[in-house]
């Protein structure tokens, strides 16, 4: 049996207080859907609602985390920078200028990475005491 494709074609009007219309709002854009149509057929037609829930206690959490990443990408580029150079005066008289130098920016970059790697084990701890409360 063959499917048909019907357009939809039916309208439903409905009329709703301000509030219900805010009300309304807030739940479809919690929602996975699209549009607001489809949010309202499956509404009432009584299909799944997927909702996404976030737990705003973390924003300031994941706020850091951000900004960890795009601290480490730095970091990593700036070695990339420096290895790349290395890698070009392999076996010219420049290369042990290049060797200090990596071992300059090391000395900089590794206090950075261990605040990076102590904050982010901060956040870990904070985030698996959060699972472990939410489970008990």
């Amino acid at each position: 049996m063959e499917e048909e494709n019907e357009n939809r074609s039916k309208w439903i009007k409905i009329r709703l207080k301000p509030s219900e219309e805010e009300l309304l709002n807030k739940r479809y854009k919690k929602s996975t859907f699209q549009n607001l149509s489809e949010f309202g057929r499956a509404m009432i037609l009584g299909d799944p609602v997927t909702v996404i829930h976030r737990d705003k206690s973390m924003d300031d959490v994941l706020e850091e985390l951000a900004l960890l990443r795009r601290e480490l990408n730095f970091v990593g580029n700036n070695l990339n920078q420096a290895v790349k150079n290395i890698n070009s005066a392999h076996g010219f008289p420049d290369t042990r200028l290049w060797m200090n130098l990596l071992t300059i920016i090391n000395g900089k970059l590794e206090p950075s990475i261990i605040q990076i790697k102590e904050r982010m084990n901060k956040y870990a701890d904070l985030w698996s005491q959060k699972l472990r409360a939410g489970k008990a």
